[in-house]
């Protein structure tokens, strides 16, 4: 589980009143098991909020508290400025206006690519040439209008998925919410759908909450992402904020943004196991701290100087190529084995030690949590 301290939960870019979506101090629970535990958030609209956490976090409860598929134990959800569940109200999903992508995609087998796009439509009693005209519309967004006539069994993953987004389009709702809806596709089509996800949202000037798991799609896809664990925000901040300014080690380590060392204080500087580091630029003033050490913060000691007049020193685990450079994993030296990961241009050897050098502009420090007093 991750422990952190939350930060100021309502994103400050969108305000209340005028948030296409707003939740103030939402909770649910069952029976002594809180499952969220005050929710505050708005969201802007035309903007993408991504719930990101791991599985249990609460990122699809609250997803589904906001289409009204759970009421809420206490607090508000409010839908263009209009409480839609509150105490004493709650109104089902069909009234809210929303569309919604789920996992599992949800189609109808016996009926049509067409039938299955259309039965939102069906339900709102639209019928005839505008009922197949909107169909037609949504399928042709989605690049599927040449297969209106189809089962949806005939059907790839990636086309299926397109035919539930046409679904959630249909009605021409403004906001559409999506419960990981490519976590059943390949990493490549993934990859491919996000962007042309990303591309639809915005085209139909959509506002869309969309939970994933996956730091990839949520820092690609959203304009805001809420971090979320343990039922709570853990931090919302727009992707670059997030990447550069988490506001804990666990947020930081959740992201996958680098290593998290604690450092204790000497008389001359800090320390970590048996690494003398001396005097760091922008260290707190304490004694002791976590130090985010992220790739781009960390550089091969010089060639022509030796490994071990480094202040950190290890040996080179694993190389692997990414993109456009080689991500290299080094085992420090010391009883504790901590990894680093460096980005290189060039290849190393694998098992060769190196020297470590920390470009202090780019570490990222945070408070050590204090310890309790022991009886």
């Amino acid at each position: 589980m991750m422990n952190f301290q939350p930060s100021g939960m309502t994103d400050p870019t969108a305000n209340r009143a005028e948030a296409a979506v707003s939740t103030r101090a939402l909770t649910l629970s069952y029976g002594e098991t809180q499952i969220l535990r005050g929710i505050d958030l708005a969201l802007a609209p035309g903007q993408t909020l991504a719930l990101l956490g791991p599985s249990g976090c609460g990122k699809t409860t609250l997803l589904r508290l906001v289409a009204g598929l759970l009421s809420p134990s206490s607090g508000e959800v409010a839908i263009g400025g209009q409480v839609v569940a509150g105490p004493g109200l709650f109104l089902p999903p069909e009234k809210r206006g929303l569309g919604m992508v789920f996992q599992d995609y949800a189609l109808w087998p016996h009926l049509s690519v067409a039938g299955n796009v259309a039965f939102p439509l069906d339900m709102a009693g639209v019928r005839g040439a505008e009922r197949e005209r909107r169909t037609m519309a949504a399928l042709d967004r989605v690049g599927l209008a040449a297969m209106a006539t189809r089962s949806p069994s005939a059907l790839s993953g990636g086309q299926q998925q397109r035919v539930a987004i046409a679904r959630a389009i249909v009605a021409e709702p403004k906001i559409v919410l999506f419960d990981e809806p490519l976590s059943n596709l390949d990493r490549e089509l993934r990859e491919t759908m996000v962007e042309e996800l990303g591309a639809l949202i915005r085209g139909l000037g959509l506002t869309a909450i969309y939970v994933t798991h996956d730091q990839s799609e949520a820092l690609t896809l959203a304009d805001r992402v809420a971090v979320m664990a343990a039922g709570q925000i853990a931090q919302l901040a727009a992707p670059d904020q997030l990447v550069e300014e988490p506001n804990s080690p666990k947020v930081a380590e959740f992201l996958r943004l680098g290593a998290v060392l604690r450092l204790t204080r000497h008389a001359a500087g800090w320390r970590f196991g048996p690494h003398d580091l001396g005097p760091l630029p922008g260290a707190p003033e304490a004694a002791a701290a976590d130090l985010l050490i992220t790739p781009r913060a960390l550089r091969v000691t010089a060639p022509e100087t030796a490994p071990e007049a480094a202040r950190l020193t290890g040996e080179i685990t694993a190389i692997h190529y990414r993109d456009t450079a080689y991500a290299v994993s080094v085992r420090l030296d010391g009883p504790a084995a901590q990894s680093l990961q460096l980005s290189s241009n060039i290849r190393p050897r694998l098992g060769e030690r190196v020297g470590l050098e920390l470009l202090s502009e780019r570490l990222r420090w945070f408070p050590a949590p204090v310890e309790p007093l022991k009886a």
